[in-house]
């Protein structure tokens, strides 16, 4: 399994992977440099557009618009029109936290979770957004809200903190979006990095970005035994998702923030998007049910 550059984006914070199986499209965000991202794959033209705060994750919705977690709350956003619209904001009072890591859930429930300065004090959340706009609070006491997915059958969510080095499995509700009975499920080991985003093929096996790693690696949930390593020329990974018309291409995104000189020379790449050619297929993106324009 080569490893090719796909975009020599040099982004400084490359996140939130996500494929549009309608147009063809691959999108992402620079959280730091508050960009969104687009690639026309069969065109090979990117388009990007900067916002005025951090953007931590995007996720399409049915209506067209696309909801990310950014800076100061969760937001709607028209690329055609420019319009961004606060939908709301459960942190106003906390100064110094930003959204992170999300994406969508089988009902089409927009998950997305915070972090702070630091990322390590526990003073994030993990929040659900439905179609009526209501927010809730998931977990608490998080660090650094990274990887999200749920398994095929739709029974269990994975969820990562990233400073924990653990995938977190919870009993998941599709009807209600309730979720219980945490459990540990993989551990990272000593030396691997850190994870950081995540996502799930059809077999239910868990493909997460190691920060610090230098890599992606394939874990069965079931038994918590990394499968493969798949090695990318970067050195903070930061996540990936399924993509192409057969969703046998893994799309990764990477960071160049936090690298010495010494590590930029070594890995000029770092902070681009990466793909590869899979031997099994992921499952399409679930996209977030808008009724707000209705």
């Amino acid at each position: 399994m080569s490893v090719r550059l796909r975009v020599d984006a040099q982004n400084t914070l490359g996140e939130s992977p996500c494929w549009d199986p309608e147009r063809n499209m691959f999108l992402w965000v620079d959280i730091i440099e508050k960009k969104i991202f687009r690639l026309h794959t069969l065109k090979d033209e990117l388009d990007e557009v900067r916002l005025n705060q951090s953007v931590g994750c995007l996720s399409q919705t049915n209506s067209g618009r696309m909801i990310l977690g950014l800076q100061h709350g969760i937001h709607f956003y028209d690329w055609e029109t420019g319009n961004l619209e606060k939908v709301v904001d459960p942190e106003s009072h906390i100064e110094e936290n930003r959204f992170n890591d999300g994406k969508c859930d089988p009902a089409g429930r927009f998950w997305a979770g915070t972090t702070d300065n630091t990322g390590v004090d526990g003073n994030g959340a993990l929040y659900v957004v439905d179609s009526t706009l209501q927010i809730t609070k998931k977990v608490d006491n998080v660090g650094t809200s990274n990887g999200l997915a749920w398994s095929p059958d739709h029974r269990f969510m994975y969820f990562i903190d990233t400073p924990t080095k653990q995938v977190v499995r919870y009993r998941y509700f599709l009807d209600t979006g309730h979720i219980e009975n945490p459990e540990v499920v993989i551990q990272f080991p000593v030396g691997a990095g850190l994870p950081d985003g995540m996502t799930i093929d059809e077999e239910g096996m868990l493909w997460i970005a190691h920060w610090g790693g230098k890599g992606i690696s394939r874990w069965n949930p079931h038994n918590g035994k990394q499968l493969e390593f798949i090695p990318v020329p970067a050195v903070n990974v930061t996540s990936c998702a399924f993509g192409g018309a057969d969703l046998d291409e893994l799309y990764i995104s990477s960071a160049r923030t936090r690298m010495t000189d010494e590590q930029l020379t070594d890995y000029p790449h770092s902070g681009g998007v990466f793909t590869f050619k899979t031997n099994i297929k992921g499952i399409r993106n679930f996209v977030f049910n808008d009724n707000s324009l209705k």
